[in-house]
């Protein structure tokens, strides 16, 4: 399944905006094996003292920017794995501006946030190869919103993206 192929009626309109940044003619697993490795190329270059700058007051710091990609990741692993299981469910959203101070990031090694997003990558990648073609069809409500199991899958390399491109522009790694 490739994302060009995602309806409308699969997510809320505001993920376009990741969506939009990846290529759309890639298999869910080949294009999450893929951001996997850019993420990880781009972890490979930041240093020890990065990991508390912020670009601006009341910005994240470089490792709450990680800690938050992560999260995000497994908040939608868990979707995913829900509207597989339970099509037609009613899902709540999250608050992610409440997750990052909960989250103790700026505790966190490097290597530590590393071997995590790998870890949690690497378990979606096996969660969606799990998953049979009616399985990622399945849709259910995420906040509101028709939402399918595929939809995540590329939304989630969406995300980590769009975290990509800001780090390089406005975190200059």
């Amino acid at each position: 399944m490739i994302a060009k192929n995602l309806n409308y009626n699969e997510y809320n309109a505001y993920y376009d905006r990741y969506l939009q940044k990846i290529p759309g003619n890639l298999e869910l697993g080949i294009l999450l094996l893929e951001n996997r490795e850019e993420f990880l190329g781009l972890l490979d270059t930041i240093k020890l003292e990065d990991l508390s700058y912020s670009y601006a007051e009341g910005k994240w710091t470089v490792a709450e920017v990680i800690q938050h990609i992560i999260d995000v990741e497994r908040i939608f692993q868990y979707r995913s794995l829900t509207l597989a299981r339970e099509p037609e469910i009613k899902l709540p959203g999250f608050d992610h501006e409440a997750y990052v101070p909960a989250s103790a990031a700026k505790l966190r090694s490097l290597k530590s946030l590393k071997k995590e997003f790998k870890a949690v990558r690497n378990a979606g990648i096996s969660l969606y190869q799990s998953f049979s073609k009616e399985m990622l069809l399945s849709q259910g409500f995420v906040s509101g919103s028709s939402t399918s199991c595929r939809a995540l899958g590329f939304i989630t390399a969406g995300h980590t993206k769009h975290h990509i491109e800001i780090f390089k522009e406005k975190y200059q790694i």
